[in-house]
């Protein structure tokens, strides 16, 4: 009776909200078509997963036979639902689960034809004492997935038995490879999870919760281990009839509602109620991505560690740190030939420090830091208005990247330290309205314009101890305040430092400046106080033509003092021939006459 009723409420939630992969990749015939496609199926998995959710709830209410492995039929496939245990499931414990799903292939390998979904406290264990190699069907007929759900999730190997997931497609005995029909993808929502001496390959599509390895936040408890109250939800009204009828009772009713006498309240049944935002955390070492719609995505998660590791080939972004990603490191992590950035830092994520990595070859930019609020006014979802920050890139080597190298977009105490960035449009960018951005010991090398900008009311910014080699412009300044103090600027082809707009308050001081182009130090576009100092320019060699370099010093004060001097020079030059040419009395033509005796 019991598993008719769930399996009713499951059939009444999941049917509801099913879709259906289509038949054939090849439907495709437009971008829309395939991004409506793509799009939808991001819908199914979402009300697939909530249905799954709620159905699990009540299962745990339940007990009984629901505290152990179940299967879910979830509308074109099915869910087997793994329940806390005190031990991780294992290969072998999937096996007996699932015996029709979960199959061993002749070359050793394990193919996955069902969802697998952890429970509030569930742990899943996939690895194997000679190597595990996981695939994960995915066709033009459908795909599955491995989704955590508070749940902890293992993905381990060793250096001689490394662990493989991968999409597969069980008809053409290869990876998917298209995206436009969905594919198989790995995600943890909440709770923990570990990945170590493994790969992931070729999964993901559309979003980045479906992007292919994807570590996102949960509205639920992480974990199914909150000691409650054990009491029924009527034991106050029910305590209230008794003493109503005994004539005991003191509280006023209305109805089968009755205020509680004074004295010690009854705990409620809290076992639905829903504490706040709840993060994902964890830990990848020495693993590698690649082939996936995007590399990996964070979200929601605090304490992540990655390390070691490589991000590569993947369709968009490489590593995303999304909304209220906090406290991550990432180091010795290298991302590279991506369709979009390296390394994306987005607004919300703060507090977050990448090392010693590696971005290269990427399709946007190696590594870009985007700490922009929210929102910035009244907002439906009444987001906070401030920027977020304290992130740090540091020690790493960034090259040949399509746009940038480094791009800072707004945010608060942005450190940008002992990077190595060559190739790119341009170097390190920091822009729209960034504070504090400290920019410092970094080598720029080769950038098609600027080797380091700051531009579009960045404040309080600082330029230090740079050397940039080899590019159009060493160091620009727009409209921003920074100071610009002992970097080193050779080979520049048009300006060393350029200061332009509205740079009131920036210093530029202590610099050594050489190469070949209009100006060494082009400060005739800036407005405002600049202080400028000490600057060593004795290797630039000027290009500029005779009229350019007229109008660079032709300033109206300019123009005025040299007219003074001129006059000056007249007057000197004037005295000096009258005294050559002999002494005249200055009032000889005013003498009287003298008339003859």
């Amino acid at each position: 009776m019991r598993y008719r009723m769930i399996a009713a409420v499951a059939a009444a939630l999941i049917g509801a909200g099913a879709v259906t992969a289509p038949a054939s990749a090849d439907d495709s015939t437009t971008t829309t078509e395939a991004a409506e496609r793509q799009a939808a199926l991001v819908v199914g998995e979402d009300t697939r997963l909530n249905a799954v959710r709620a159905v699990t709830s009540v299962a745990r209410m339940k007990g009984g036979d629901w505290t152990k492995p179940y299967r879910l039929d979830t509308g074109d496939g099915y869910t087997l639902v793994l329940t806390q245990q005190k031990e991780p499931y294992t290969v072998a414990d999937l096996l007996k689960l699932a015996p029709q799903t979960f199959v061993r292939q002749p070359d050793g390998s394990y193919l996955l034809t069902e969802n697998i979904y952890l429970n509030l406290g569930a742990k899943l264990r996939l690895s194997n004492p000679g190597g595990l190699t996981l695939k994960l069907a995915s066709s033009a007929t459908g795909f599955v997935s491995i989704v955590s759900f508070g749940g902890d999730l293992m993905i381990d190997g060793s250096v001689q038995a490394p662990t493989k997931i991968m999409s597969w497609d069980p008809r053409t005995s290869a990876t998917d490879t298209l995206v436009d029909d969905g594919r198989a993808y790995i995600r943890a929502i909440g709770g923990q999870f570990s990945m170590t001496y493994a790969s992931v390959e070729d999964l993901g599509f559309w979003s980045g919760r479906t992007g292919g390895l994807s570590l996102t936040g949960t509205d639920r408890p992480n974990t199914g281990g909150v000691e409650q109250t054990k009491v029924s939800g009527n034991t106050a009204r029910d305590k209230a009839k008794q003493e109503r009828r005994n004539g005991t009772s003191v509280a006023p009713g209305a109805g089968d509602i009755y205020a509680s006498p004074t004295g010690d309240l009854v705990a409620p049944d809290t076992r639905f109620d829903v504490p706040g935002l709840s993060y994902v955390s964890g830990s990848i070492d020495h693993a590698t991505i690649s082939g996936n719609a995007f590399g990996l995505f964070i979200s929601g998660a605090t304490g992540v560690n990655i390390t070691d590791s490589t991000v590569a080939e993947s369709l968009e972004d490489g590593v995303v740190m999304h909304r209220f990603a906090s406290s991550l490191v990432i180091e010795k992590v290298t991302s590279r030939n991506n369709g979009g950035d390296g390394f994306v830092l987005s607004r919300a994520a703060q507090q977050v420090r990448i090392s010693d990595a590696v971005a290269d070859h990427n399709g946007g930019n190696g590594i870009t830091v985007n700490g922009l609020p929210l929102a910035e006014d009244a907002s439906a979802s009444g987001q906070f208005v401030g920027a977020y920050g304290s992130n740090t890139v540091a020690n790493s080597e960034v090259s040949h990247n399509a746009r940038y190298g480094i791009e800072v977009i707004g945010g608060i105490n942005v450190d940008v330290q002992n990077n190595e960035v060559t190739g790119s449009e341009a170097g390190i960018v920091a822009r729209q309205g960034a504070d504090r951005v400290t920019i410092t010991g970094n080598r720029v090398s080769g950038a098609v314009r600027h080797g380091i900008a700051v531009r579009d009311e960045v404040t309080a910014a600082t330029v230090t101890g740079n050397i940039v080699t080899d590019v159009d412009n060493g160091v620009y300044v727009r409209d921003s305040s920074a100071e610009v103090r002992g970097n080193t600027v050779e080979e520049a082809t048009n300006h060393g430092i350029a200061m332009v707009g509205a740079v009131d308050g920036s210093v530029v001081s202590h610099n050594v400046i050489s190469g070949v182009g209009p100006s060494a130090l082009d400060l005739s576009r800036a407005d405002g106080d600049l202080t400028a100092a000490d600057n060593q320019a004795g290797a630039w060699y000027d290009t500029s033509s005779f009229w350019v370099k007229f109008r660079h010093y032709a300033s109206p004060m300019t123009m005025l003092w040299t007219a003074i001097v001129l006059a000056i020079a007249f007057s000197a030059v004037m005295g000096a021939r009258r005294r050559r040419t002999g002494f005249f009395h200055p009032y000889e033509n005013t003498k009287s006459l003298r008339v003859a005796a």
